[in-house]
């Protein structure tokens, strides 16, 4: 299946998340292009609004759900906008999957440590789905959301879908909070004394702010857990989909080619890097 020319997908439902941010709910009209797709959890879609532009969009969806393709998508430009007005029946144009997604696979029989930031957190959604569908593959999994405001916090009832599975731990954090809110008010790495893990078995996922994911990579690497085994999604100005275009370049590399998903041991020193 190439990805070089938008395929025609259809909406089959949209949902409102929160103010500005919402969910749709896709499928390829061609149904061999449909039958023929499969993607990763990690990996992202390019979505063409005919006549407006194109724009990279984490897929949220698990990747056995044979029937639609998921991304949640918040209203921040011109292509978002219009993304926003869509409804149930309108058409537009889908070029993928891109990049690599999470190592799921390593994960198996291991804890899992799942961190994410702000409204940052769609590029590992898809990761929890599979995790929570597949919960007896792994070990414990501890799930941990941060945020600025309490009010920024979406999807609140799945967190607590999440909390109630077997051996899972949900862990949730606001720098700033409304009256009775029911969880930690401060940095989302306060919250790491109280991690059910194993450093010599455990597999970091994480996504958000770049500074947050750094200080999260450092201090679980601090805790025991090899540089190797802590997984960041990169978030840059992607264009192209396959490292043409040099829109997303970092350093040598490029983050929708060879990402979004990094080792940590293979970014750290260039993270670090004001403007990189």
């Amino acid at each position: 299946m190439s990805t070089a020319l938008p395929m025609e997908a259809e909406v089959l439902a949209r949902r409102e998340e929160s103010p500005g941010l919402f969910t749709l709910q896709l499928r390829l009209t061609d149904p061999a292009a449909q039958a023929a797709y499969a993607f990763r959890p990690g990996q992202f879609n390019m979505l063409y609004l005919y006549g407006v532009g194109e724009v990279p969009i984490s897929i949220v969806s698990d990747p056995r759900e044979e029937t639609l393709i998921e991304h949640t998508i918040r209203a921040v430009g011109r292509v978002t906008r219009g993304l926003e007005r869509l409804a149930p029946g309108d058409r537009l144009g889908l070029r993928g999957p891109f990049g690599n997604g999470w190592p799921l696979g390593d994960c198996e029989q291991r804890d899992v440590i799942v961190v994410t930031g702000g409204l940052g957190c769609a590029p590992v959604t898809g990761a929890i789905h599979y995790l929570m569908k597949r919960r007896e593959r792994f070990g414990h999994v501890n799930i941990v959301q941060g945020v600025k405001h309490s009010a920024d916090l979406i999807w609140r009832e799945q967190y607590e879908c999440w909390a109630r599975m077997p051996d899972t731990t949900v862990l949730i954090a606001a720098d700033e909070a409304e009256p009775l809110w029911p969880w930690h008010v401060g940095r989302v790495t306060d919250l790491f004394d109280r991690l059910h893990f194993d450093p010599a078995q455990t597999i970091v996922l994480s996504c958000g702010p770049e500074g947050m994911m750094i200080a999260v990579a450092e201090q679980l690497q601090a805790k025991g857990i090899p540089p190797e085994r802590i997984w960041l999604s990169l978030e840059r100005n992607m264009q192209c989909g396959i490292g043409l275009c040099g829109h997303c370049q970092f350093g040598a590399r490029f983050v929708c080619r060879d990402g979004p998903v990094f080792r940590w041991r293979d970014v750290a020193s260039r993270l670090k890097i004001r403007g990189l």
